[in-house]
């Protein structure tokens, strides 16, 4: 049957109609790329940073001003605030009952001198907020720099991912919450690292020597000037708390008591809060010999991993300064009277060599001991106290100790794979 011309037109007015109506509202075809479904490395950056940065952010805002903020029943910095409150009115710093188990005050003279400021405020609650708020920015400047020195930059979302894992750490959330200094000490950390591998060799010595000035712990680094025979930056970290506390010995109001009340406190191993080997010996009264074999044996790892990992002091400075230093501080967390969980934030910039070509972090065990150090792995407090206690206290010991003796087994077969490459060539 022959179509009418009406029909047609009809029918063609139809499909015009269905087209139209087909083609409204649709996207084009996506692009044809070669890197699969995001596109190549520029779509992934896209894609990974804008995952990471709401989740970075989120995670900052969160720790300091749901947690950090309302504190909790530790308090470090009222302690640090105190006494400097004390040095300004002049009376006797260090005149608290240290046979209590609450937050002690045991800077040395020349790091209440540095510290001196902070007492000008008359209201601890005025600058608490503000001394967090240092602290948390000091961590991200040093999540920063270890980006930058690693080889990429802050268009990376290798930042806010590091952002979002650090400020996930039990490490970096107790300093905030805690409100204590290690935020800003990490900070002086990568200082250190970065400028003496970048040869500013006054620099470096002058923030070690304030880092030691507050905290004795990182006087080991020490070693690590001495092992590329720089003599000027060993003197400045040496130079600075020897001066600080010359200089504040008289300023001190009482500061003999801190030669004869802190200094015998510090010799005491307590037996609470103490993720240190001696500490878990006391809590558990462990035998004298086997306290003693273990702390050999873990001060051999300490030599063997530092001693192996010289090798690569000139090769690849950063990693040796990074890792070195992360042993180092492990090895004074580890076998020191006392150890606290929150110094492993130290461990930071070793953590980032996962990014170069060869780290002991392309390996699963150093891993797994940074993950019993900084992830929360703990219990519900009322279903089993003494478990979420004894899990909070020493699975950082048993992470510290996994740390130390995996780098240096990391660098006894990396040496020995060497040697048998080298031997291989001089053969051919």
């Amino acid at each position: 049957m022959t179509s009418t011309p009406t029909q047609t037109a009809m029918h063609r007015s139809q499909a015009s109609l269905t087209a139209r109506l087909r083609d409204a509202w649709v996207a084009p075809q996506p692009a044809a790329a070669g890197g699969g479904a995001f596109g190549g490395c520029g779509a992934w950056r896209s894609v990974g940073n804008a995952f990471a940065w709401p989740l970075a952010i989120l995670l900052i805002v969160h720790r300091v001003v749901a947690l950090a903020f309302p504190g909790k029943r530790t308090d470090d910095f009222t302690t640090v605030w105190s006494a400097a409150r004390r040095f300004v009115e002049r009376v006797p710093v260090y005149n608290e009952n240290y046979s209590h188990v609450d937050p002690h005050y045991l800077y040395n003279p020349g790091a209440t001198l540095l510290l001196s400021p902070v007492g000008v405020f008359a209201d601890a609650d005025t600058v608490r907020p503000l001394f967090i708020i240092a602290n948390a920015f000091a961590i991200i400047c040093a999540i920063a720099w270890l980006t930058r020195l690693s080889g990429y930059g802050p268009s990376s979302p290798v930042f806010p991912v590091a952002l979002a894992l650090a400020f996930m750490t039990e490490a970096v959330t107790n300093t905030l919450v805690f409100s204590n200094v290690n935020g800003i000490l990490l900070l002086a950390l990568v200082a250190f690292l970065a400028w003496m591998v970048q040869g500013r060799t006054v620099a470096a010595g002058v923030v070690l020597g304030l880092a030691i000035l507050v905290k004795p712990m990182f006087a080991p680094l020490l070693v690590l000037p001495l092992m590329r025979v720089n003599f000027t930056t060993v003197a400045a970290g040496v130079a600075v708390p020897v001066l600080f506390n010359v200089l504040a010995w008289p300023l001190t109001p009482g500061a003999k008591d801190y030669t004869d009340i802190v200094v015998p406190y510090l010799g005491i191993t307590r037996d609470y809060a103490n993720s240190s080997l001696a500490g878990v010996a006391v809590y558990f009264g462990m035998p004298g010999w086997l306290h003693g074999l273990l702390f050999v044996i873990i001060a051999a790892a300490v030599a063997v991993a530092v001693a192996g990992l010289a090798r690569w002091r000139y090769s690849d400075e950063w990693l040796w300064a990074t890792v070195s230093a992360g042993v180092l501080i492990t090895g004074v967390c580890l076998l020191s009277s006392l150890g606290q969980a929150y110094y492993s934030m130290m461990l930071f910039p070793a953590l980032f060599t996962v990014l170069r070509p060869a780290s002991p972090f392309h390996t699963p065990i150093p891993w797994l001991g940074a993950f019993l150090c900084l992830v929360p792995l703990t219990t519900s407090v009322g279903a089993h106290p003494i478990a979420h206690q004894w899990m909070a206290t020493y699975l950082p010991t048993a992470g510290w100790a996994i740390i130390i003796i995996s780098i240096a087994t990391w660098v006894v077969v990396s040496s020995i794979t060497q040697r048998h490459e080298d031997e291989g060539h001089n053969r051919v």
